[in-house]
């Protein structure tokens, strides 16, 4: 052993970031170990051709949650997030929807095709900002332990008395969101499919299913929590990319004393006697650590850096058969031009170029598009979302040129993406051609992130951009497995702090504030005096 730490963090990402900051600010001794030559996991800002430069894999910012920013102090150290001017622009084949854009335009949108629809709206809106807060207030707190006895029936009782006492039509919609299909739940609401589309996409962000899947509804719910420099709902761009997000919280950690190590991967997580004692490096270096939290997903962290004889049976098998797949291809896009769609024309930036550019046509097309990748590995004719940071961030590309994140499902990461990731990659641009006829042509340069590319350079198993299925057999308690829920591994000293646990994917903190207050609440009462 080289050195000794109170904790040590697998894994550089945002939550193991924040993770790391709560424990340094509450006295520990913590090690950030992160396998790539940049901090930030899959929050990076990296330059993917001479002179361009994009957000590589998460793209946009919406989830993270006010709490986090705050402690971390984050805008000190340069966060600045800039709103979207509409949020969503949706393309269809003679026509297009735009969501957002200030008070009755989304309404005055919808009555070109439904005035019930336009008229449904504010009370679908109010009732899914209902449900949100319910989101908003779980996310923040540490999920019953099942089995863990009295302690655990009293969390239990806490954070579901809130739930009781909602109006019993909020209820009523809860249960629609977490039990039925994004089809059925907004069948309940609206009639034209445009209209449907345009909140279904959703439901299908890193989830690989169709919005007639059962359960898809509440992944709608989950993109829907956030805000933005306190608009509930929001979403926006982070000025500098989603790296400047990260690259404050490494400032902010190793302000409070964390060490940050690059190109340093964990190869096994060391254990004596059914505890944790440290890692060992891929070079062989071992630390010693009483705590390891890891920031990496349950699948990489329990079938891979943890030896097989340090798990139970059942967790084992329970733990191979948590699913992880979120049906994503990424592609970064250097481009000469912005594109200029059929329905709605022109080069120069409009407010529906600085939104999430959303192609999805239709609530079967979105279907179809779970059907292809199920039958034959991907989507002939896939979703896919468009943001193109450069219209509001001149820091991104050269004058008069742009970037482009394009965000794209269904795809199956069984299929040999060492073989189809380039055929795909030209299939996925020929999708945008169909749309905006000159896209094709002002493509510079592309980085193209397989599902198998994107577990290889970041650690996602199966490529899932959410460390785990979001179904609801593998939510709040049960996230990752029943029993483990509340961040404390089945090893003691081991805990999880990254998306894989409550409450699941996306850029929220949540994860790695819950594993840090978990992890100080079961310190020794005498190690927590002398370090206060």
């Amino acid at each position: 052993m080289t050195k000794t730490y109170d904790a040590i963090i697998i894994g550089g990402g945002h939550n193991g970031l924040t993770c790391a900051f709560y424990l340094a600010k509450a006295g520990m001794r913590v090690r950030v170990l992160e396998r790539r030559h940049i901090v930030g996991g899959a929050a990076v800002t990296e330059e993917f051709h001479p002179g361009f430069r994009n957000s590589t894999a998460s793209y946009t910012v919406s989830l993270l949650r006010p709490k986090v920013i705050a402690d971390m102090k984050l805008h000190d150290y340069g966060y600045r997030v800039i709103e979207r001017t509409i949020s969503n622009f949706f393309p269809f084949e003679n026509d297009y929807v735009k969501l957002g854009g200030g008070p009755g335009r989304t309404e005055a949108e919808f009555a070109r095709f439904s005035k019930k629809d336009a008229a449904a709206y504010p009370a679908y809106d109010a009732a899914l900002e209902k449900v949100a807060n319910v989101l908003r207030d779980l996310s923040l707190q540490i999920p019953p332990n099942v089995g863990g006895g009295l302690s655990s029936l009293v969390a239990a009782a806490k954070q579901g008395w809130p739930m009781a006492n909602l109006d019993i039509s909020v209820q009523r919609d809860l249960l629609d969101i977490f039990t039925k299909s994004a089809r059925q739940f907004l069948d309940g609401w609206f009639k034209h499919d445009y209209v449907q589309s345009a909140f279904a996409f959703d439901a299908v962000v890193g989830n690989y299913a169709g919005v007639s899947t059962p359960g898809s509804a509440y992944v709608l719910l989950h993109h829907v929590f956030g805000e933005v420099n306190g608009k509930l709902g929001a979403w926006g761009h982070a000025v500098g990319g989603m790296g400047a997000i990260t690259q404050a919280m490494a400032r902010a950690c190793e302000d409070a004393g964390v060490e940050i190590s690059l190109e340093a991967p964990v190869a096994k997580v060391l254990v004596d006697g059914a505890r944790v004692t440290g890692v060992k490096l891929e070079s062989g270096e071992e630390i010693a650590a009483s705590i390891v939290a890891s920031n990496a997903g349950p699948a990489l962290l329990y079938r891979q850096l943890v030896d097989q004889s340090d798990l139970d049976d059942d967790f084992k098998r329970r733990i191979q058969g948590f699913k992880t797949c979120s049906g994503t291809f990424r592609m970064n896009v250097a481009l000469s031009e912005l594109p200029s769609f059929s329905v709605l024309p022109g080069k120069e930036k409009a407010e529906h170029h600085t939104a999430g550019i959303i192609i999805a046509p239709g609530m079967d097309y979105m279907d179809q598009a779970f059907y292809d990748a199920e039958q034959h590995g991907w989507s002939k004719k896939p979703i896919v979302e468009i943001k193109i940071p450069s219209t509001v961030d001149d820091t991104l590309a050269p004058a008069g040129q742009h970037v482009a994140s394009l965000f794209c499902q269904q795809f199956d990461p069984k299929v040999d993406w060492d073989k189809h990731r380039e055929a795909v990659a030209d299939m996925i641009i020929d999708t945008v051609n169909d749309h905006a006829p000159n896209f094709r042509k002002s493509v510079i340069a592309t980085q193209i992130h397989s599902p198998l590319d994107l577990e290889r350079k970041f650690g996602l198993i199966g490529g899932d951009i959410m460390h785990g299925s979001m179904g609801i057999d593998q939510l709040w308690a049960a996230r990752p497995v029943l029993g483990h829920g509340d961040y404390r591994g089945p090893i003691k000293g081991l805990y999880m702090c990254g998306a894989g646990t409550h409450p699941g994917g996306g850029v929220t903190g949540a994860p790695g504030h819950n594993a840090a207050h978990a992890i100080l609440a079961d310190r020794p009462l005498i190690r927590k005096i002398l370090r206060s």
